[in-house]
């Protein structure tokens, strides 16, 4: 571990990013940010951080890059409006160099973010009367956010219906609720810290989400154990009874949150953890199929390419020995946005007409682009409780492959492969 890693003290006059929500978070409770159009940002966890550095070459794929590490510290301007602030470790540049800062909001630029309850979100609301409705840092306070916390978790699957004709991503940024209450809740944990401490080491990460226009993702808890080797006992039972509640004992994967625009129907859904933890062997199934699933019609196209991606996966992980992979979770994203294609046989007037509606099963002179194998990302995120013998000070070392973690990618195999053949693939 190097000096500049182990140094908290921020360089002198540094220059500062602005950290903004991530508004694809869609599971998970550490906070996620977005540090610019690649790369986002997340607190940083020992273990977590020994995984990137000594990650082994055949996962890199199936893992988002690395790309260092930044301090960050809360700020305020002269109306106490609360920001966050990454800035390079004292002595090193490296991180903060090596990725492109240039669609970055200045420090000079604060994002006010208020705190008012919102529970029926307006359309017609630009993204920054969106953040300051939710975002007021003087009027955080810990009740109001169990209050909403309670909310949250009784709204267990949200549908919102977008305009079809507008920019679809840019309205994502009004709805995602896992993201903005992992974002509350961050910044509540600095405020009650402040007056012990202002800055905080962040890991920066490959931002996985930002080639497609409009991301579907789906985070899947895998793995039919979820409680690390240093886990309390208190912590341990908590994990274990989950695990026997859900379908983490029984094919050793369960939903964990996931965000789906439907452009068949114009509509966007999230589902999140509490749900997931709900749902049968089926009931996962099916919200298998819903993630695939349009609005209209099954996006077959994707099915093959996940599959060959989980199998690939899986062979790799048959291969790593001594790793426990406890508590990680499995993302699958492609994009909502369908892109049209003109037949060979049609004539100049079609590429004028090309929109939304051409999307429709029924439109017979457009087909749609066959997608790549990489048009859909399959990636291995959070590592926090993960294990290996490389990790010296570990009471704990296992012997062989993650049973549990193998067999939740088999049984997500054997599901995707079912719906594969059951909608006549």
């Amino acid at each position: 571990m190097s000096p500049a890693f182990r140094a908290m003290d921020v360089e002198p006059r540094a220059k500062g990013v602005l950290l903004e929500p991530f508004i694809h978070q869609v599971g998970g409770h550490s906070c996620v940010l977005r540090f610019n159009e690649t790369t986002l940002c997340k607190p940083l966890v020992p273990r977590e951080h020994q995984f990137y550095e000594t990650l082994p070459a055949e996962m890199r794929r199936f893992t988002p890059q690395y790309k260092g590490v930044v301090s960050v510290c809360f700020d305020e301007d002269e109306d106490r409006n609360l920001c966050l602030i990454a800035y390079p470790l004292k002595g090193d540049h490296g991180a903060m160099d090596s990725v492109d800062n240039s669609d970055c909001e200045p420090k000079s630029k604060l994002l006010r973010w208020t705190n008012k309850k919102h529970h029926v979100l307006d359309p017609e609301k630009t993204p920054k009367d969106w953040v300051r409705q939710h975002w007021k840092e003087e009027k955080m306070k810990s009740h109001k956010l169990e209050e909403e916390f309670e909310w949250l978790k009784k709204s267990e699957v949200l549908y919102y219906s977008v305009e079809k004709k507008g920019n679809v991503s840019s309205q994502l940024k009004y709805y995602n609720p896992w993201s903005m209450k992992c974002h509350q809740q961050q910044l509540q944990r600095m405020k009650e810290n402040a007056k012990h401490r202002n800055q905080y080491k962040f890991i920066l990460l490959e931002n996985l989400t930002s080639r497609y226009e409009v991301p579907c993702v789906l985070d899947l808890k895998m793995g039919t154990r979820q409680h690390g080797d240093d886990a309390s006992e208190e912590k341990a039972a908590n994990q274990i009874r989950k695990c026997q509640q859900s379908t983490s004992a029984v094919i050793g994967v369960r939903l964990c949150g996931m965000q789906v625009y439907q452009a068949g129907s114009g509509q966007l859904m999230f589902m999140n953890k509490y749900h997931g933890r709900k749902l049968s062997v089926q009931g996962f199934k099916e919200a298998l199929f819903q993630f695939f699933h349009n609005g209209r019609y099954l996006r077959r196209e994707l099915l093959g390419p996940v599959l060959k991606k989980l199998a690939e996966l899986k062979a790799v992980l048959e291969r790593q020995e001594s790793y426990r992979f406890y508590s990680s979770s499995l993302l699958i994203i492609y994009d909502g946005k369908e892109r049209p294609e003109v037949a060979l046989d049609s004539d100049a007037e079609d590429l004028e007409d090309l929109s939304e509606e051409s999307a429709d099963e029924s439109a017979g002179a457009y087909a749609f682009k066959p997608l790549s194998t990489s048009s859909v990302d399959v990636r291995m995120i959070d590592f926090a409780h993960t294990t290996c013998r490389l990790y010296g000070e570990d009471s704990v070392v296992h012997e062989g492959q993650d049973a549990g973690y193998i067999f939740g990618l088999q049984s997500l195999i054997d599901i995707v492969t079912e719906i594969t053949e059951e909608s006549g693939e």
